[in-house]
């Protein structure tokens, strides 16, 4: 049998009602192509009804869906790296599942890849249908992104990967996943097209500020020690204006020009040095925490239950195994709905 040319990897969170429309219309794009397909949709502990319909469009397409259960809520990239373990496709294309990426736009990022000059394809967006906030929180990210890699692309969700580029970000198996910046460490072959972006059709999105944050430290600190670099140079020049001051009230001590030192003065002196201290304490406690977490082994993600058909492991063997890390915390696979312990 022919192996897996295309598979489509799905993080799905509280997106009950957009999935079955999601699915057809993503399974009748991907039959106009030709091309052998699945798709993988990986339920990230959303805690809505999901997983029940999830259950069922496996069951009408057994033979082109895997779905996997998450027991908790990782987030989408490690839900991502959940997903990219078990496709099996010579180019791996990741959409969200909220409809705002229209499946009809695949074509285009798999055109795109499949001319061999790119490992690695972005669909950008000539207008984004998110709100002011969401919109400023994707622009942070991606200045960072071109900050720490030296690359003008604009980063999405929307993406297609080549199968050797996904393989070499396979032994990552840290809890603080970034897929774009694993992906930017390995190649510098990425490429981009513009695709249409919808409104959401339904929900909210799983963003909110704090996330978009935590997605941008997580940019910083595990890519790049430029947190670390800036404080340092921020020491460095609040070490400068101090000397500077020293010297000047030296010459005017020297001059009997010493004037009494005001309150104010005091107060705005101590408030600059103690904030950029504890700026300063709580980046570096922010590298720390995630290595301990690392060090402890906090699991990428914990499999609670997988839904595949029993003969499709027949049509390509190619797929790596998980990390030891990841494989020993896989509860259920081969068509089985049991619960892990």
């Amino acid at each position: 049998m022919s192996r897996v040319q295309v598979s489509v990897v799905i993080p799905v969170y509280r997106s009950e009602s957009s999935l079955r429309p999601l699915v057809a219309r993503l399974l009748r794009v991907l039959g106009r192509t030709g091309l052998r397909h699945e798709v993988i949709l990986v339920e990230d502990g959303g805690g809505d009804g999901s997983w029940n319909v999830l259950r069922e469009l496996q069951a009408d397409h057994h033979d082109r869906i895997l779905v996997i259960q998450l027991m908790r809520n990782y987030g989408q990239h490690n839900a991502l790296m959940c997903g990219f373990r078990h496709a099996r496709g010579e180019y791996i294309v990741t959409i969200d599942d909220d409809l705002q990426n229209p499946p009809e736009e695949i074509p285009k990022l798999l055109d795109a890849i499949q001319t061999g000059q790119f490992d690695l394809v972005y669909g950008t967006y000539g207008s984004k249908k998110h709100s002011l906030w969401r919109n400023a929180g994707s622009a942070l990210v991606n200045a960072f992104y071109r900050i720490v890699f030296k690359n003008a692309v604009t980063i999405s969700s929307f993406r297609a990967i080549h199968r050797p580029l996904l393989e070499s970000i396979f032994p990552y198996d840290l809890n603080f996943t970034f897929i774009d910046g694993l992906l930017a460490w390995n190649t510098q072959r990425i490429g981009q097209v513009e695709v249409e972006h919808l409104p959401r059709a339904a929900g909210r999105s799983g963003y909110d500020p704090r996330k978009l944050v935590v997605l941008a430290l997580n940019l910083f600190t595990n890519f790049s020690l430029l947190p670390l670099q800036v404080v340092s140079w921020c020491g460095l020049a609040l070490s400068g204006v101090g000397f500077s001051l020293v010297l000047f009230y030296l010459i005017q001590s020297l001059r009997a020009r010493i004037i009494v030192p005001g309150y104010a003065s005091t107060i705005i002196a101590i408030l600059v040095v103690g904030g950029t201290q504890l700026l300063a304490l709580g980046i570096i406690g922010e590298y720390l925490g995630r290595l301990h977490l690392n060090v402890n082994r906090k699991p990428q993600y914990t499999v609670r239950a997988m839904l595949k058909s029993h003969t499709s492991d027949q049509l390509n063997t190619r797929k790596p195994a998980p990390p030891q890390a990841a494989r020993g915390r896989q509860y259920a696979e081969h068509g089985s709905d049991s619960q892990g312990p």
